[in-house]
């Protein structure tokens, strides 16, 4: 079980919760920062989701100068090949499927289960959802790298997972050629995922989360 503080926000208030969101935030940001992207979804009614935000520990961050904040693992060395404490990563993603599992407890199929996550939060969830032992219903990749493509137990049961990358063109903390890799890594693991740029640094932007509420209802429509 996860004992990551959560916040939860429902897409409606109508029907009875159909479908989950599990959304990680990037470093030094917490469970509240995406909130206020949920009704600018605009997810039908039909589409009952259920968006859960975790906050990360925190913790000291190496390439901040050990100050303490909230990241999901630490960053040792800040280029394009990312130095990172992978053990801490794994440590994120094994929280995250306890918030998976939570969901599945919580009488939501696994195939309607969605990570999402920006930056760090991203690479948590490539690879909390690629090694989770039950197929899920996507993941939602912004403004992200996959440090651990080369290491990761990829599930088969993940082959052909739907996966949504999206990246700023100009991006001065993830450079977009990480982006590129991601969705290369993915391609080489079995997906087959979208990749869209747009012209941004390190954050999101409306025709990106419009994308990503068209994405969300072509998945749960499935």
């Amino acid at each position: 079980m996860s004992d990551l503080p959560v916040v939860e926000v429902l897409s409606t208030e109508a029907a009875e919760v159909n479908a989950s969101v599990i959304w990680l935030h990037g470093l030094g940001a917490d469970g509240n920062d995406f909130v206020p992207v949920v009704p600018q979804l605009n997810l039908p009614q039909e589409y009952a989701v259920r968006f859960v935000f975790p906050t990360a520990p925190s913790i000291p961050v190496t390439i901040n100068n050990g100050y303490v904040m909230p990241a999901w693992y630490d960053i040792l060395r800040l280029d394009n090949v990312r130095s990172i404490d992978e053990a801490g990563l794994r440590e994120s993603a094994a929280n995250t499927q306890a918030l998976i599992r939570r969901e599945l407890d919580r009488s939501i199929a696994s195939e309607r289960v969605i990570l999402a996550g920006f930056s760090q939060g991203g690479a948590v969830c490539f690879e909390a959802g690629l090694s989770f032992d039950r197929r899920l219903g996507g993941i939602i990749a912004l403004s992200t790298y996959f440090p651990t493509a080369d290491s990761i137990a990829m599930q088969p049961v993940q082959q052909g997972l739907p996966a949504l990358v999206c990246h700023g063109l100009m991006d001065p903390m993830v450079p977009e050629l990480l982006g590129r890799a991601a969705k290369e890594s993915l391609e080489e693991n079995g997906l087959t995922p979208e990749y869209h740029t747009y012209p941004m640094a390190h954050e999101v932007c409306m025709p990106e989360i419009e994308r990503i509420g068209r994405w969300i209802r072509s998945v749960l429509g499935s």
